[in-house]
């Protein structure tokens, strides 16, 4: 340790074998029981701390304008390549269209000119998010599934909510009213709850 480091295993073991001679009738004296106590302090200051496994935060990462973004999974129906779509007319700039998912109708959003961040064309990569809630009390509105445009799915990750930040200053306008939190990797949360309730992105098929 002259180096200024810690080696944790040289305390560990020193610990095991404090824990044998007490087991073996050994009585340590004053200045042994200090040691001992200050080695296990240390080692417990130390050691992360550990999460139940429902404690993590299960989410789906993907990228959009080359930014990553997550999305928690109990809140997605399923993931769904966007082959083609269907315009809708009469509708707001950030409505791509509608797809026929196995014979049920989405509208599809594309969150990027909904939040105005950088458009890029489609590609085969484009994936189609669809979220949905069914919470108990949760209004009409937010019970309707929709889907979101992706540029790509980067795959599904744990995040332990010691991990999560409130928010980070780059973020403002409307991102900011969506946000669930951003990570220490600067991925950020999308609060998917606050999108499906949003009565601006409810889509009508009624065309005037």
């Amino acid at each position: 340790m002259n180096d200024g480091t810690i080696d944790w295993s040289e305390i560990r073991q020193r610990l095991d074998a404090a824990h044998t001679l007490i087991g073996q009738g050994f009585s340590p004296g004053p200045a042994e029981k200090k040691r001992v106590l200050m080695a296990r302090a240390a080692l417990l200051s130390k050691e992360p701390k550990e999460h139940d496994a429902g404690e993590y935060i299960e989410v789906v990462e993907f990228l959009l304008a080359q930014e990553h973004y997550c999305i928690e999974t109990h809140f997605i129906r399923e993931v769904y390549p966007l082959r083609d779509y269907t315009p809708v007319p009469c509708t707001p700039s950030y409505v791509l269209g509608l797809i026929n998912v196995r014979g049920q109708i989405i509208s599809v959003i594309d969150i990027k000119k909904f939040f105005d961040m950088p458009e890029k064309g489609l590609s085969d990569l484009n994936k189609v998010i669809i979220l949905r809630c069914e919470e108990p009390g949760l209004n009409k509105a937010a019970k309707m599934e929709f889907g979101i445009l992706a540029d790509a799915i980067l795959g599904v990750r744990n995040i332990s909510p010691d991990d999560i930040q409130p928010s980070l200053p780059t973020l403002t306008g409307i991102r900011e009213d969506f946000l669930r939190g951003v990570t220490g990797e600067r991925a950020v949360i999308l609060d998917a709850g606050k999108l499906l309730a949003d009565k601006n992105i409810i889509v009508h098929e009624e065309v005037k």
